[in-house]
């Protein structure tokens, strides 16, 4: 599979409030490889985002609480680097595109001191250099007229406009990795073809390993080579893109491509949805968390949690009957 860029090994995030602990992310294990990109998917709530936080340590302490696990990032654990160490990654190593451009981006300044501030705190550059980079950030990512671009504000943008900028801030600095969440969120269906054909082009020009966070399988197709499936705060499975796709073996990724829209399927046959609701993260079952709502189930599943077992090469389910 290649060099491994950033690894997660039995990551714990837990959030406490009114005495209860919710287990947002409870022992999860990936890793990212250079140059490629790893699809995190699942339903909304499964712990996708705040994994992906935990990462760059941008969760607020308290309320949540990093209760163990390591984050290996070119061999260096972020979880034991001091906050300034950690500031000089943020931003140059990794960035982060962050769900909504709107609440992202600040509405009182303007894009180009919003990328040339990025630029200013991790290049020794003069302002004049600051200022044409920015223009060459912002044609670099499709936006027309870049130099009136830059000093116009995040409203004065459409929403793709607005996502393309958050992606030349994202990329300012060339990270090494580039973690991606929900990046065509509220996008309609031509945007967001443009993101991702954007997201693929840069990839293949700067070598930058991508964790792309969704609940689309679609955008998944596209774009990852590897799928790391979430439930309940866990990883579920994990394998190639092709393996997830053609051959899922853990039922609720099984149920999760089922529901995806076809164009060969009759307008007047009903979508399959997963029945049932996501467990309480503060009060999870025994056994298997999917158990409620799985149709596979047996009584062993209700008492006995699964660990992820290795079923064919590269490919792990955590799951009794895989």
């Amino acid at each position: 599979m290649g060099e491994t860029i950033l690894s997660v090994n039995d990551l714990k995030v837990f959030f406490h409030a009114r005495k209860l602990t919710v287990k947002a992310v409870n022992g999860v294990s990936y890793r990212l490889y250079r140059g490629q990109t790893l699809g995190l998917v699942g339903e909304s709530g499964c712990g996708k985002t705040v994994s992906a936080l935990a990462i760059l340590r941008l969760l607020e302490t308290p309320p949540a609480e990093y209760r163990g696990g390591e984050i290996l990032f070119d061999g260096k654990d972020l979880f034991m680097l001091t906050e300034k160490q950690l500031r000089g990654i943020r931003g140059e190593s990794i960035s982060m595109i962050f769900q909504e451009p709107m609440t992202s981006l600040n509405p009182v300044l303007s894009i180009g001191f919003q990328i040339g501030e990025v630029l200013a705190v991790h290049r020794d550059l003069s302002p004049g250099e600051i200022k044409d980079k920015t223009v060459e950030l912002l044609r670099m990512v499709g936006i027309p007229d870049p130099v009136k671009r830059a000093g116009e504000y995040p409203y004065q943008l459409s929403g793709g406009m607005r996502q393309r900028v958050m992606i030349a801030l994202a990329l300012s600095c060339n990270p090494k990795v580039l973690i991606a969440d929900e990046p065509t969120t509220a996008l309609d269906v031509t945007i967001q073809a443009q993101i991702l054909e954007l997201m693929v082009d840069l990839q293949n020009q700067l070598g930058t390993s991508i964790l792309m966070i969704t609940h689309d399988m679609g955008v998944i197709a596209e774009t990852a080579h590897r799928v790391a499936v979430m439930y309940a705060g866990k990883i579920v499975e994990e394998g190639d893109v092709g393996v997830i796709f053609n051959n899922p073996r853990h039922p609720y990724t099984q149920r999760l491509l089922q529901a995806i829209p076809r164009i060969d399927q009759s307008c007047l046959e009903r979508l399959k949805e997963i029945p049932g609701m996501v467990p309480d993260l503060c009060f999870l079952p025994p056994g298997c968390s999917f158990f409620n709502r799985c149709p596979d189930r047996k009584d062993h599943c209700r008492h006995h949690e699964p660990e992820l077992e290795i079923v064919e090469n590269e490919h792990v389910v955590r799951c009794w009957s895989a």
